[in-house]
């Protein structure tokens, strides 16, 4: 009796073992701090080089991060259709795009999109600018892979009274399961929601 018992045991391990591992979302992990070296992006700051920031925010279920280089506005020149071109696509310039990244589902400005990384790129222009994500976050705008993207979608961007110094971006929640996500420099704010899409 114990034997068969022990046996049967045995058996149901085996079975639960052999059964496929689920796979997890291709997320990068982020090691976000809770501490962000510029505090106000309104205010000049000491720091030469372009500084790798992070935010985050908890939206529903998963935690919506975003880590990207902070360039510091450059003076005595023009940026938007100076520094940065017009009617091109844009990543900052540094070693990787902007990348944001989510374990669930979400939707972006209304568009459904899969648990993941990507990379935050955009086409600048006078008066509508157009957002990009893509799979090759680590890709800078030089080297866009338009075969890569995922999402593509415009906004009219918000003219600021203040200067913003640094590029920033910041994640404001929206209620429990929705969240701004908010993109500022110089002149130039960009605001476009995320949310649960489960």
């Amino acid at each position: 009796m114990h034997k068969t018992l022990i046996l049967s045991c045995l058996c149901l391990l085996a079975a639960c073992s052999s059964k496929p591992e689920s796979k997890s979302p291709k997320v990068i992990s982020f090691r976000v701090e809770p501490l962000d070296p510029i505090d106000n992006p309104y205010q000049k700051d000491m720091a030469k080089d372009s500084l790798l920031r992070e935010t985050s925010l908890r939206v529903g279920q998963t935690t919506v991060a975003i880590r990207y280089y902070s360039p510091k506005l450059p003076e005595g020149k023009p940026l938007w259709g100076g520094v940065v071109p017009y009617e091109e696509v844009w990543g900052t310039q540094m070693p990787h795009a902007p990348a944001i990244n989510f374990e669930r589902s979400m939707k972006i400005n209304g568009q459904w999109i899969a648990a993941g990384t990507y990379g935050i790129f955009v086409i600048p222009s006078p008066k509508k600018w157009t957002v990009l994500l893509n799979h090759h976050w680590k890709n800078s705008n030089k080297l866009y892979d338009e075969t890569a993207e995922v999402l593509r979608f415009s906004l009219v961007p918000q003219v600021l009274s203040d200067t913003v110094w640094r590029l920033t971006f910041q994640c404001k929640p929206q209620g429990p399961s929705m969240a701004k996500v908010v993109f500022m420099w110089e002149n130039v704010q960009l605001a476009f929601p995320i949310e649960e899409a489960e």
